[in-house]
């Protein structure tokens, strides 16, 4: 299973993605889901990807044969939505290529999901989550976030507490928040946890980095965020009901 999940903030954007991939009990490997194209002072571009790793890594691998060629690629595109139109183009294309009769008679599913974001000189940044079927949305002010894959225990916390005008920081808290509650409820997403934060009109990463499970700051952060939980339930008025 796969937990990705990705920010639009005013300041900025936030990616967070795990690396598990899980073909049955016995079948665990780490991948990395998250992928940047950049050019310095010019644009950077995320990926990050869920569903059928051979659908994504071929995905990537053709965006990747592609650049300084002379066809739309992600270093000539003049806009983050050529961007996201480009991925969508070729996740489609592999997924036609790879939907043979042979996958078909043995119901493989070949697609994935993924979320583009980035920024390109000359344009405020953009955040994409294109869909399976290579359509797209793209992340509003009244909407700054986007998670693919095991989503729903990650949830809550986002909804409850980010909003476009959250600091990066805080916004970076709060996707660790997010993995930790999806971590605790699903054990086909682990760690490490590849993230990367970005500052508006800055076209470099601002940081960069794998959290490994002995990752001091998210090991404090998880232990306090569970505990605050418990102290806050015991703290909740009582229901004033007879249960004798």
């Amino acid at each position: 299973m796969t937990y990705c999940v990705a920010m639009r903030l005013a300041d900025g954007l936030v990616f967070a993605s795990d690396t598990r991939t899980n073909a049955g009990f016995d079948q665990i490997s780490t991948f990395r889901k998250m992928h940047t194209f950049k050019q310095p002072g010019e644009r950077l571009l995320t990926i990050m990807t869920a569903g059928n790793l051979a659908t994504s890594q071929s995905v990537i691998s053709m965006l990747e044969k592609r650049l300084g060629s002379d066809t739309p690629n992600l270093l000539n595109v003049t806009s983050l939505f050529e961007a996201a139109e480009l991925l969508g183009e070729t996740l489609r294309e592999v997924v036609r290529r790879d939907h043979t009769t042979a996958g078909e008679a043995s119901q493989v599913d070949f697609t994935c999901s993924m979320i583009l974001g980035g920024q390109i000189r000359g344009e405020a940044p953009k955040l994409f989550h294109i869909y399976q079927e290579g359509n797209f949305i793209e992340a509003t002010p009244e909407t700054p976030y986007f998670q693919i894959g095991e989503a729903k225990y990650g949830k809550p916390v986002l909804d409850r507490a980010l909003g476009f005008t959250t600091p990066l920081d805080r916004a970076y808290q709060c996707a660790l928040i997010s993995f930790d509650s999806t971590m605790k409820s699903n054990l086909s997403v682990g760690m490490p946890i590849d993230v990367m934060i970005y500052r508006k009109d800055d076209l470099e990463p601002l940081f960069s980095a794998r959290i490994e499970q002995d990752d001091r700051y998210f090991w404090e952060l998880r232990q306090q965020w569970n505990q605050g939980i418990r102290d806050l339930i015991d703290r909740l008025p009582v229901p004033d009901i007879n249960l004798r």
